[in-house]
């Protein structure tokens, strides 16, 4: 059993992540040996009004995105979806995304990576 308060979660800045722009806060929900071999990344992500994180491809995993708070551009490859609190977005093995503020406020969403079966 797991029970973590906020304080007690790794939180990590990072600057113009994936080659992107301003600072991400990434805070670390599960760390990786919690995730049992099944993935990699379980954290809460904020990016502040200009921020994104750059484009990037996933190989051997699938990415969700949970958006909580604030509105934002996702790019999946090639295609851009505008999207704002409620809405989930997947990003499937081999392909690559992305994903930028456009809001006045900060966009807050979950990160969730899983291994596919090829990389367990």
């Amino acid at each position: 059993m797991i029970i973590r308060h906020s304080e007690e979660m790794k939180t990590i800045l990072m600057e113009k992540m994936r080659g992107g722009t301003g600072t991400v806060t990434v805070r670390h929900l599960l760390n990786p040996d919690e995730m049992l071999g099944k993935g990699r990344l379980f954290a809460e992500n904020i990016l502040p009004p200009g921020a994104s994180i750059g484009l990037h491809p996933h190989h051997g995993d699938i990415e969700a995105y949970y958006f909580v708070e604030g509105n934002g551009v996702y790019y999946n490859n090639d295609e851009r979806f505008e999207v704002r609190p409620g809405d989930l977005t997947l990003v499937d093995d081999n392909d690559s995304h992305s994903i930028e503020n456009t809001g006045d406020g900060v966009l807050r969403f979950i990160a969730l990576i899983l291994f596919t079966g090829e990389n367990k």
